[in-house]
């Protein structure tokens, strides 16, 4: 059986193959992901936000989340929770990110 470190490493690589639908950039370096939990039982929780509330594909981030999460190998559930609450701003990004969308 696979541990969680091994879990968390493939959750990261596969939330940095996710894009934000109106930004060129992965939403793990974007800083939309907040919280990343793999329980005993193999269970995934992950807690994000988007970059509006108001986004449109709202629905579509969140489907795509659950479902490439869903199909790595060891994970038995997936739950995805959104919450706007700290809200995001470009503080959250990643170097590389900032970089990509000419802040730095």
């Amino acid at each position: 059986m696979r541990d969680e470190l091994e879990i968390q490493t493939d959750i990261v690589k596969t939330l940095k193959g996710i894009h934000d639908p109106e930004i060129p950039v992965n939403i793990y370096d974007l800083g939309l992901i907040y919280e990343v939990d793999v329980d005993d039982n193999r269970k995934v929780t992950i807690t994000m936000t988007l970059t509006a509330p108001n986004c449109p594909l709202a629905d579509q981030v969140v489907e795509e989340v659950q479902e490439k999460i869903s199909k790595i190998d060891g994970v038995t559930d997936v739950e995805v929770r959104l919450t706007f609450d700290p809200p995001w701003d470009k503080s959250r990004m990643s170097d590389e990110a900032m970089l990509e969308l000419g802040f730095l």
